[in-house]
């Protein structure tokens, strides 16, 4: 079986690290590919974004270094990052000759949906607890001073980028999408979940994983069994 590469696509506050463990438990197929956005680990002294459109064609140039003509790639990202992949996959169908195998959305409701209640502008304190209310998820480093205003900044400015994002084009991707949601995902609902059928004018799939919004801190297993099964397919 041809090898796929995984592009992974960081959620918001994350950043590429995240994704190095999943590399032992898929022993290299797919490979994991672990995109860097600016503002974070060693593109901390960049200024991040606040466009997801912007975001994605930033990231667009390291893509395209990963793969060539003809490769196997499959994208896979988590609440923001689900919205970036969706930008993203529609660059990689529109501008290169990848073979894009599927999307992999996660933790999302679809593209076009926006979420009521935001964080966007609160102040600091009320922000963490209301970005902490959003994901059911407190990473650790938030509870030290000096790395929470170090963080800050950059959780900011990926919290608006989500919460003001428009879809880039109402085109559905030419590729097959699944949307993957944890069963007990207080943010996300199973029918948002399922309006990524809209997204796409190829095959649809909606799963579910046990665990709740960040489902994929807790138990990534689950989810890369389930992105190999369709993968197989």
């Amino acid at each position: 079986m041809r090898r796929t590469s995984l592009l992974c696509v960081p959620f918001a506050g994350a950043g590429a690290s995240f994704f190095h463990p999943w590399a032992a438990l898929t022993d290299g197929n797919p490979r994991i590919v672990a995109l860097q956005l600016p503002g974070r680990e060693w593109r901390l002294s960049e200024n991040p974004y606040r466009d997801v459109a912007q975001a994605a064609a930033g990231l667009f140039p390291a893509v395209t270094e990963e793969i060539s003509p003809g490769d196997r790639v499959a994208i896979f990202g988590h609440s923001l990052g689900a919205v970036l992949a969706y930008e993203l996959a529609h660059l990689l169908a529109d501008r290169t000759q990848a073979d894009v195998a599927r999307l992999f959305v996660s933790g999302s409701p679809g593209p076009w949906t926006r979420r009521t209640r935001r964080a966007t502008g609160l102040p600091d304190e009320e922000f963490l607890l209301r970005v902490k209310e959003f994901a059911g998820y407190d990473h650790e480093a938030l509870s030290d001073p000096d790395m929470r205003q170090l963080i800050l900044p950059t959780l900011r400015a990926d919290v608006e980028m989500h919460e003001n994002y428009v879809p880039s084009t109402d085109r559905p991707l030419p590729l097959p999408v699944t949307a993957v949601r944890g069963t007990g995902d207080d943010l996300v609902t199973a029918e948002q979940t399922g309006e990524w059928a809209k997204a796409t004018s190829a095959d649809f799939t909606q799963a579910e994983v046990e665990g709740g919004h960040m489902y994929i801190a807790e138990d990534p297993g689950s989810l890369l069994r389930l992105v190999d099964d369709a993968l197989a397919r």
